[in-house]
């Protein structure tokens, strides 16, 4: 019986039923064999074990007595006592100790338990002794090896209940740092995605919308003295547009950006080069070096990106009226050159980025880089141009993977 346990299992609660049939069989063979046997104080015997049985069911049947140890050890001694009452009357009595080892194993603390368990053997011995009128040793055997049965096995279930306790709350702590683990993941991933979500939008649409912008001031400024050249910046801007369409359709399906679509990355490099000339007041010349070779699509994208954002900022910042783009294919890595004959910079003053005044392009660029396992290098002085080096090694690292489509 699990009186104070919290909660029974099946399997405690198979075992308590079985303990109460043994109790209620015993008592009613004690009972039983009084009035067959036709025995002294026969009805005085029926009378206590009737007694014993309605004490015993007590036990399940009040909640106080499953919740309160006290109220658990009060019961168990008035159990014990109709027990005591029934065995001065029938020897058969005796055989109610072994039911009641387990109870005083369940119920009391192991010490209590054990002198308890000991104190109800010697009790049952020196009865049986004495309805038998004499005492041997073969007296003392069944008790007694009862008893040591019934504390091997409470002692060994509540060491398994207690392994199966750390395992339970072992698993629960798996389970809830597991749990954390994977809301740690979404989170570092949700920036991950976010920060390659600025980078796309950065390189691709910003960079886009401000050439856009850049065209119509051109045509506003050529209006009316110019109106052919006005008309010209208008379709300039027009075909950005389309551009720009193109990109942000292609980013948002997640797929290649229209540049490389059935092109190289050397060709769409000398085209972006081509349409820079053409819509700014910049020319842009394309240099490679050495045969191409089989890139990734992660390096692909990547090269292509840093190539917009580069441009885009010597053309909005720079001043400049030449951009040099090599694409250098050396061995075991590729190099991407942009070189500028504008105002230049100081690398190490760049103002934090801002959402209003940009300045996201060079940390995008670094970030691209670092996710490939390549490298970034900006040299620039104020009226000294810039030149911004992007190498990647051409077998890409294994965690680079996933970038392959971005």
């Amino acid at each position: 019986m699990n009186t104070t346990a919290p909660a029974l299992t099946p399997t405690t609660r198979a075992l308590a039923w079985c303990l109460h049939l043994l109790i209620v069989a015993l008592l009613v063979l004690a009972a039983g064999r009084a009035v067959a046997d036709n025995r002294p104080y026969a009805a005085t015997t029926v009378a206590a074990a009737a007694a014993s049985a309605l004490v015993y069911a007590a036990g399940p049947a009040l909640p106080r007595i499953r919740r309160s140890p006290r109220a658990a050890a009060l019961w168990l001694a008035a159990v014990g006592a109709c027990w005591l009452v029934l065995l001065v009357l029938s020897a058969d009595g005796v055989w109610l100790a072994f039911p009641l080892y387990f109870l005083q194993l369940h119920l009391l603390p192991r010490r209590a338990g054990l002198a308890a368990v000991a104190a109800t053997a010697l009790t049952a011995i020196t009865a049986f002794a004495a309805h038998q009128g004499s005492f041997s040793l073969a007296m003392a055997i069944g008790p007694a090896l009862g008893a040591a049965v019934a504390v091997a096995v409470v002692w060994g279930y509540q060491a398994l209940y207690r392994e199966s306790e750390q395992r339970r709350r072992l698993i629960e702590e798996l389970t809830t740092t597991r749990a954390d683990l994977a809301r740690a993941q979404h989170t570092a991933g949700v920036l991950a995605e976010r920060e390659r979500l600025a980078r796309e939008i950065h390189d691709t649409l910003a960079q886009g919308l401000s050439s856009i912008q850049l065209l119509l001031r051109a045509a506003e400024r050529a209006l009316p003295g110019a109106p052919e050249s006005a008309a010209g910046y208008v379709d300039q801007a027009r075909q950005a547009a389309v551009d720009n369409l193109a990109e942000a359709r292609r980013f948002v399906a997640a797929l290649t950006p229209p540049a490389l679509e059935g092109a190289t990355l050397a060709g769409a490099l000398e085209r972006l080069c081509a349409t820079t000339s053409t819509r700014h007041r910049i020319t842009a010349r394309f240099h490679l070096t050495n045969d191409p070779a089989q890139l990734p699509t992660a390096h692909e994208v990547a090269l292509l990106r840093i190539s917009q954002s580069a441009l885009a900022n010597t053309v909005r910042h720079a001043q400049a009226t030449t951009a040099e783009v090599t694409l250098s294919y050396l061995g075991d890595r590729i190099v991407l050159d942009i070189v500028d004959d504008g105002t230049g910079f100081d690398p190490d003053r760049l103002p934090a980025p801002d959402p209003e005044g940009g300045g996201f392009g060079l940390a995008a660029m670094r970030a691209r880089m670092r996710a490939l396992g390549g490298t970034l290098t900006v040299e620039s002085a104020p009226g000294h141009g810039t030149a911004l080096a992007a190498q990647l090694p051409l077998t890409p690292p294994a965690d680079s993977e996933p970038e392959a489509h971005r």
